[in-house]
């Protein structure tokens, strides 16, 4: 087996409900790994849950369960979202689990053999939030601790401490000399800043047992567990078959098949420190080679300019009224605009490194105006004028015209203008161009009127060859949409009575999938149209 693409996200800390960013960082993972294959490379795509810490033990203690009780009911919940929204990872991280603990001890170990982890008292300012003791460049310029850190008291305690320091002026380098570890650009810049910055500073990779029990036993020293680096970090890697023993037995997949990895997909939020600085360093320190480095792709944040929006516009007499409840739950946004709607919207609103809003508005435009009013519209009049005109039949004919031809034109373009925009995983221009397609064909329509054609037997060949024109660029649009909106895309293959070839690729699409003589399924509305109730 050659090197498969190695995509994995930040895993999720199960220590509260998934929410609306959680959501956008898995659909864009899983749409990177299916765009993957239907570009024809073999994937593998990683994702799971951050199991331990001092917050789930103590969130435990307060709901009057263990912690191993507590992390199943939060997991679960985390792992039933993803299922409902169509987020199919390969692989399944829990960082509970004995295979990933042996590697977070086995590295732990070299490393406090090797003499680069070593034990000291510290006293000073620590986080209770974010569980770390602060330096004074964390204050604000009033001397103030922000927000972020939330209750932070005075504390003195013994921990183990990596030599951070020892690697930083390596990673420093290596950032100098490989300007594509970081996706975008801006980021790399932000983390040799911060590298340079952090020239000194040791990492503590500890907790004393007296307060934290929840977590990895050190294997040099019982009294103490693993801090979160060395835990959740290293779950990059450990599920990846970093030194697997027993690779024919461990059901993880080969080191070498994996590494390394191509692309680590996490927020801004965690790029400073942990991603961009513990990790490359832990791995460097750990003897791997400067070639296996993994690169990191970072998105940006969903803000929220407020929940509910007031509507002034009149609603269609068909359209279905909700509301949703909870711009910050996922849930409550498929509930409204179903897994595919917000998929959708969440990859089709954000170019991928920047940030964006999210409103109820922001929302319905893309479903009402994106899918139902442009996609859903298509397919619906495409079956049912062929039904009427065509008994559900497609014909080949003869007839063509300019406007036939830049159709074709433009649809058979969508892959290669896909590729070149997954370059930098521009997932958002990759559905622009579609629905721009499936714009066109609409507008192919009106202005080639079938519907007025057909009030004529002399006009058949011509009615016959607009409808497999329109029917045709919908397959092309499903195959096209399958990464971003996979149950969309059998959706409408069902109503084109169309399956794909088996393995079919991007480099496979041509025109003329649909044969003579091809029946056309049932029409059945696609997307139907939702307005969000008038506030008042």
């Amino acid at each position: 087996m050659g090197k498969q693409f190695y995509i994995t996200t930040a895993i999720d800390y199960t220590n509260g409900a998934p929410h609306i960013g959680h959501a956008y960082e898995k659909i864009l993972a899983d749409t990177m790994a299916r765009f993957k294959r239907l570009a024809g490379s073999e994937v593998y795509f990683l994702s799971g849950l951050d199991q331990h810490g001092q917050k789930v033990q103590l969130s435990a203690e307060k709901a009057g369960v263990t912690p191993e009780v507590f992390v199943r009911e939060v997991s679960d919940r985390f792992i039933a979202l993803w299922d409902r929204l169509n987020v199919r990872p390969d692989g399944w991280v829990e960082t509970t689990d004995v295979r990933h603990k042996r590697v977070v001890q086995d590295m732990l170990q070299q490393l406090f053999d090797e003499g680069q982890i070593y034990k000291k008292s510290l006293r000073g300012w620590y986080s209770v939030r974010q569980e770390q003791f602060l330096n004074e460049k964390d204050r604000e310029a009033d001397g103030s601790w922000g927000g972020q850190w939330g209750l932070v008291e005075e504390r003195e305690e013994e921990n183990y401490y990596f030599r951070l320091s020892d690697h930083t002026a390596w990673l420093r380098g290596y950032l100098e000399t490989h300007p594509d570890m970081i996706y975008p650009a801006n980021r790399q810049t932000q983390l040799l800043n911060a590298v340079k910055d952090s020239e000194g500073m040791d990492l503590c990779i500890s907790r004393p047992k007296s307060r934290l029990t929840w977590g990895i036993p050190l294997p040099f020293d019982d009294d103490y567990v693993t801090f979160v680096w060395f835990d959740a970090l290293t779950n990059y890697a450990s599920f990846a078959g970093f030194r697997d023993r027993e690779p024919e037995v461990s059901g993880l997949p080969r080191w070498e098949d994996l590494w390394p990895c191509d692309a680590h997909v996490i927020g801004k939020d965690i790029l400073i420190p942990a991603h961009g600085i513990y990790w490359p360093i832990m791995l460097h320190a750990c003897g791997v080679p400067d070639e296996q480095m993994p690169k990191i792709l970072v998105h940006g944040w969903w803000n929220m300019k407020g929940k509910k929006v007031s509507k002034s516009e009149k609603i269609e007499d068909d359209a279905v009224v909700k509301v949703i409840a909870d711009l910050v739950d996922p849930n409550a946004i498929a509930d409204v605009v179903g897994a595919d709607g917000l998929r959708y919207f969440l990859l089709a609103d954000i170019a991928t490194g920047g940030d964006s809003d999210i409103s109820e508005e922001r929302i319905l435009v893309r479903y009402n105006k994106d899918l139902a009013d442009i996609l859903g519209n298509l397919l619906n009049r495409t079956l049912n004028m062929a039904r009427k005109y065509l008994g559900g039949t497609l014909v080949a004919t003869t007839h063509d015209s300019e406007l036939h031809a830049g159709l074709r034109e433009a649809v058979v373009a969508l892959p290669g203008k896909a590729l070149g925009h997954m370059k930098t995983w521009q997932i958002h221009q990759v559905l622009a161009d579609i629905i721009d397609g499936a714009r066109l064909a609409n507008e192919f329509v009106d202005k080639t009127a079938p519907f007025k054609l057909a009030k004529d037997p002399a006009n058949a060949d011509a009615v016959a060859s607009i409808m497999r024109h329109v029917a045709e660029a919908m397959a092309h649009f499903s195959v096209m949409l399958s990464p971003a909106m996979p149950e969309t895309a059998a959706r409408i293959q069902g109503q084109l009575n169309w399956v794909p070839p088996v393995g079919l690729t991007l480099g496979d699409l041509r025109w003329g999938m649909l044969p003579d003589g091809h029946v056309l399924g049932e029409p059945q509305p696609l997307f139907p149209k939702v307005q969000v109730a008038a506030a008042g």
